[in-house]
């Protein structure tokens, strides 16, 4: 019993702490530049700055502490305006598509009414519009107008 208890201790525990330091600061510690970004640097700026700022060896202007702030700030700002150019590219495609829809409708309108149009027979310019004379009221005495034909006699 003792012996297996050593051996935990001596050989299998420390065995296991160096394959996690081996797997954290050699394999991972390889993989991070596959995986770094832009936001991830801009990220790590402030830390360097604090890290500075606490030396006490450099002195720092308390400007520089706000740069991490300042960089914050811009990450919101640029997801707010994100947001606002999708919401305009929203309303511009609404916009366009309402715009196709009454071009098309006036192109059927515009076709519907060429076809209606007969070229052949042209009604006069003013057909519709032309105002007619007013018809006198038929009384009881106006009965239907009387032709006389006169023979002529030669």
């Amino acid at each position: 019993m003792w012996k297996a208890l050593w051996r935990k201790w001596t050989i299998d525990k420390p065995a296991a702490l160096g394959d996690w330091l081996w797997d954290v600061f050699v394999v991972q510690l390889a993989a991070l530049p596959d995986r770094l970004t832009w936001r991830k640097v801009i990220a790590l700026i402030p830390i360097v700055i604090l890290i500075l700022a606490y030396d006490h060896k450099i002195p720092i202007p308390p400007t520089l502490m706000l740069v991490g702030d300042l960089l914050a700030y811009i990450d919101i700002f640029s997801m707010l305006f994100l947001l606002g150019v999708l919401s305009r590219i929203e309303t511009i495609s609404f916009m366009i598509k309402q715009a196709t829809a009454r071009a098309a409708r006036l192109a059927s309108g515009l076709l519907e009414g060429v076809q209606r149009l007969d070229f052949r027979h042209r009604r006069e310019g003013g057909a519709r519009n032309r105002r007619r004379l007013p018809r006198r009221a038929r009384t009881d005495e106006d009965g239907p107008p009387v032709v006389i034909h006169c023979a002529a006699v030669a």
